[in-house]
C-alpha cells in the first residue's frame, strides 16, 4: 500500500482533488471493480480515462479502462458505476484478440442465459445491464491470468444551463443505499495505472469561466476558437513530483500490495481513487440573448427526422418579498451516515437566514418521524439556537420511511400561511409506503410546492422527480462534490423572482409538407427564473413550424411566441435519436411505477431500446465473438448506428461550432437570459444544501396555501 503523507498531500493541488490512495479495497460505496465479499482473489483496475466533448447542447461521455488480472487463473471482471443523470448508454465495446467488438441491445434475461452459455463455452463475452436507478453493471469473462483486458462504454446526456451557468457531473460516488449489495461485494475503486479526464467544451454562446470546485489542479485552457479544454491526469501529476526534489515522499511502507513502489509511482503515476465525482461549472457571458435553439437530425428528405428543441426564456419575472412558513422534511436514514454533518450545517445556515417574521418547523425520519420543534416556532435567535443545539445530535440510522416524512411535512402546514416545504433525502423509500402512484397522490394533496434536494447519485430520483413536478415544485440534484455557493449563484437569481405556473407549450407545423409528432419533455407545470426547457421530438417534411409558450405570472396571464424552419435533412448530430429514445423510455417507466406491471408498456420500452441501441432496466449490451453474432440471430444495428456517429463526430470535430439558434429573425423573447452578477469564485461548502433550498423555497411568495378536497 502506498502511504503518502499529509504535509504533501496538502501541498500538492491536484491531490486535493484526485484524492490520492490510501487504501485500495473498501465497501461497495463507490466505483469499482467488485468482488465477492468471501473471495480473497481481486481484479486491478489498472487505467481509467475519461474522455467528455460538450457540444450543439448534449454531452457525450467516453470511458476507457483496461481490468489487469495479477493471478494465475482466469477471472470474471464485475465493475459497477452509477447511473449518470438522463445518460442515454450507446456504447460498450470489449477488445478480443485486440479487435474492437460492439454490444447489441438484447433482452435483459436472454441476454444473461447467452453470456452465462458463453462463459461456460470458454468464449470471450461481456454484458452491460442496469440495475433500475442505481448503477450500471458491467461484466466481462475472461480476464486471462497475468493479462488484461480493454472496455469503452459510451452515453449522452442533455447538457442544461440555469441561469446562464452550465454543470456537468461524472458520477464517482455510490450513494450506499443499497445494503443488500454493500453486504454482498467489495469494491477495489483504486486505478493503479493511469487515470485522466479531458473535457472539450464547444459552444456558439461565449463562455467567459470554468471551474471545478473540488479539482482545483486541473488544467483548464481556452483555444483560440473560443472553445474550452479541462485536463487532469495522475501521470502529469507523477511527472511533476518526479522533477520536485524538494518534496517529502518517504513511504511508511515501501511496497504495496500490487508491487507498486513509491519510486515507480512517482516516474508514472500515483494510485488514485474512484471516490469522489467530478463537477464541472461553466458560465456563459453576461447579456447572452433568452432564445430558441434547434438541433434536428433527418437523412432522407422524405423519411423522418428527430430534433431538441431548447428553450432558455427571457420572462419577465418581477421580484417577490414575503414572510412565510417553512417546514424542513430531513433523511436521517442510514445513507446519510457520511452527509448529516453536511445537512446540519446546511439546517444553521438556513435558519440564521430566517426573518423575525418567518417561522420554522423541522421534521427527521427514518424508520419513523420526529419533530425536533414544538409546533411552528418564531425564528427569533433564541429560538434558532435551541434548534440548532439540538440539530448537532441527531445521528444517521435505520431505514428510509420518507411517505412518513413527508405526510408529517404536509400535515403540518398552516392553511392560514404561505408556506413551503423543503425535502432533502438521498436514499430510497425502503419503510412503510413505497408505491410512486402514493407519494403523487400525497403530493397533490396540499396546495404547496414541494423543493427537493436529491442528494448522490443513487437517490430514487424516478420516484422524487415526479413528485416534485406534480406539486410545481423544483428539484435540485446535489454532489458532495459541487460548489455549493456556485449551486446558490444559480438560485439566488430565483429567490426574489415570481415563476411562470400552468406552462402550455405549442409547437405546430405553419405551412409546407412539415408534420411534428412524438413530443417528449419533462411533465413540468411550472417554469422558474434561469430554467431552460427541453423538448424532442420527430418530423417529416419540411417546412415553417410557430412555437408557443403559455402560461400565468401572478395571476396574470402570458404568452411568448415565436416561428422557425425545420430542414429537409440534417445530418450533423446523429446522436439527437438516441436521446428521443431515451426520453421515450423515460415516459414509459414513469407510467408504469404509476400504473403497476404492464405488458404493453414493458414491450414499447424493449423495443425503443433495441431500436436505438439505447440501455434499458429490461434490456443488456451483449457482447459475443464476432462471428457467434450472427450464429446467435442477433442483428448489429448498434455497430451500423455507432460509426454513422462516430463519422458525425469526426466531422464535426474538423469544422467550427456552429450555431443552433432559430429564432434570430422573430425572438421569442424581448430581453436576454437571467445572469448571475457576481461570478462563480469563493470556496465551497458555505452556505449549505438547506441555504440554497430556501433560496428556492422563496419563490412560494405569493402562493396562499389552500386545503383541496383531501
Amino acid at each position: 500500500m502506498v502511504q503518502i503523507s499529509r504535509d504533501w498531500c496538502a501541498a500538492t493541488a491536484f491531490a486535493a482533488g484526485l484524492c490520492l490512495s490510501v487504501s485500495a479495497v473498501s465497501p461497495a460505496n463507490a466505483v469499482g471493480l467488485l468482488t465477492p465479499s468471501d473471495q480473497s482473489q481481486s481484479l486491478d483496475l489498472l487505467d481509467h480515462r475519461v474522455s467528455v466533448v460538450v457540444e450543439d447542447g448534449y454531452v457525450m461521455t467516453t470511458v476507457n479502462q483496461t481490468f489487469s488480472n495479477p493471478h494465475t487463473s482466469d477471472m470474471e471482471a464485475t465493475y459497477s458505476f452509477p447511473v449518470p443523470h438522463k445518460a442515454a448508454v450507446s456504447e460498450f465495446t470489449y477488445w478480443i484478440d485486440g479487435k474492437p467488438v460492439s454490444a447489441e441491445v438484447v433482452d435483459k434475461e436472454k441476454a444473461r442465459q447467452i453470456y452465462e452459455g458463453e462463459k461456460q463455452a470458454g468464449r470471450n463475452t461481456a454484458l452491460a445491464e442496469q440495475d433500475d436507478y442505481k448503477t450500471f453493471d458491467i461484466s466481462v469473462w475472461p480476464v486471462r491470468g497475468n493479462d488484461d483486458v480493454d472496455i469503452r462504454f459510451s452515453y449522452i446526456q442533455p447538457a442544461k444551463l440555469d441561469t446562464g451557468i452550465g454543470r456537468y457531473l461524472y458520477p464517482l460516488e455510490e450513494g450506499g443505499v443499497d445494503e443488500e449489495k454493500l453486504a454482498f461485494w467489495t469494491a477495489k475503486q483504486t486505478v493503479t495505472g493511469t487515470f485522466s479526464f479531458d473535457l472539450h467544451l464547444r459552444t456558439d454562446y461565449p463562455v467567459e469561466a470554468v471551474r471545478l470546485p473540488k479539482h482545483p489542479g486541473a488544467q483548464i485552457t481556452q483555444e483560440q476558437d473560443g472553445s474550452w479544454r479541462i485536463h487532469m491526469s495522475n501521470t502529469d501529476l507523477a511527472d511533476g513530483l518526479a522533477k520536485d526534489a524538494d518534496l517529502d515522499l518517504q513511504p511508511s511502507q515501501p511496497i504495496d500490495e500490487t508491487g507498486i513502489n513509491e519510486g515507480e509511482a512517482t516516474a508514472s503515476r500515483i494510485p488514485v481513487t474512484l471516490d469522489q465525482d467530478i463537477v464541472v461549472y461553466w458560465r456563459q457571458a453576461q447579456n447572452q440573448p433568452a432564445r430558441v435553439d434547434l438541433v434536428p437530425y433527418k437523412t432522407d428528405p422524405s423519411g423522418r427526422g428527430t430534433f431538441m428543441l431548447t428553450l432558455t426564456p427571457g420572462m419577465d419575472l418581477k421580484p417577490i418579498t414575503e414572510g412565510r412558513d417553512w417546514i424542513f422534511v430531513l433523511d436521517q436514514s442510514g445513507s446519510m451516515g457520511g452527509k448529516i454533518a453536511t445537512l446540519s450545517e446546511g439546517v444553521a445556515k438556513a435558519l440564521g437566514k430566517l426573518r423575525p417574521e418567518d417561522r420554522f418547523r423541522i421534521i427527521f425520519f427514518n424508520n419513523d418521524t420526529t419533530e425536533l420543534t414544538n409546533g411552528f416556532t418564531p425564528a427569533s435567535p433564541d429560538q434558532i439556537t435551541h434548534a440548532l443545539n439540538s440539530i448537532h445530535s441527531v445521528q444517521a440510522g435505520g431505514g428510509t420511511n420518507l411517505y412518513a416524512g413527508l405526510k408529517r411535512g404536509l400535515d403540518a402546514l398552516d392553511s392560514d400561511r404561505t408556506g413551503a416545504i423543503v425535502l432533502v433525502t438521498d436514499g430510497v423509500a425502503n419503510v412503510g409506503t413505497t408505491e410512486t402512484k402514493k407519494f403523487l397522490e400525497l403530493a397533490q394533496q396540499k396546495d404547496v410546492r414541494l423543493f427537493t434536494a436529491i442528494m448522490g447519485n443513487s437517490a430514487n430520483e424516478p420516484l422524487l422527480q415526479p413528485m416534485t413536478d406534480a406539486s410545481g415544485g423544483f428539484a435540485l440534484r446535489v454532489s458532495n462534490a459541487d460548489d455549493i455557493v456556485g449551486t446558490l449563484l444559480q438560485a439566488t437569481s430565483k429567490v426574489t423572482h415570481e415563476a411562470l405556473h400552468g406552462l402550455k407549450l405549442d409547437l405546430t407545423q405553419k405551412d409546407g409538407s412539415l408534420r411534428i409528432n412524438d413530443i417528449r419533455r419533462r411533465n413540468n407545470p411550472s417554469l422558474y427564473r434561469g430554467e431552460q426547457l427541453v423538448l424532442f421530438g420527430h418530423y417529416w417534411g419540411n417546412g415553417e413550424a410557430s412555437f408557443k409558450l403559455t402560461g400565468e405570472i401572478s395571476g396574470s396571464p402570458v404568452s411568448y411566441e415565436t416561428s422557425f424552419t425545420f430542414p429537409e435533412t440534417a445530418k450533423r448530430n446523429p446522436e439527437i435519436e438516441r436521446l428521443w429514445g431515451y426520453a421515450q423510455i423515460e415516459k414509459d417507466m414513469q407510467t408504469l411505477a404509476l400504473l403497476g406491471p404492464d405488458a404493453d408498456l414493458k414491450t414499447s420500452i424493449v423495443d425503443t431500446s433495441k431500436e436505438y441501441g439505447i440501455l434499458s432496466p429490461y434490456t443488456s449490451m451483449l457482447i459475443v465473438e464476432e462471428a457467434r453474432f450472427e450464429e446467435l440471430a442477433i442483428d448489429q444495428t448498434n455497430k451500423e448506428r455507432l460509426a454513422t456517429e462516430q463519422v458525425a463526430q469526426q466531422e464535426r470535430k474538423s469544422k467550427p461550432v456552429q450555431s443552433t439558434r432559430v429564432d434570430t429573425k422573430k425572438p421569442m423573447f424581448k430581453g436576454n437570459q437571467p445572469s448571475h452578477s457576481g461570478g462563480g469564485g469563493g470556496g465551497s461548502g458555505s452556505l449549505g444544501i438547506l441555504g440554497l433550498l430556501l433560496a428556492l423555497s422563496a419563490l412560494t411568495i405569493g402562493l396562499k396555501m389552500r386545503r383541496r378536497n383531501a
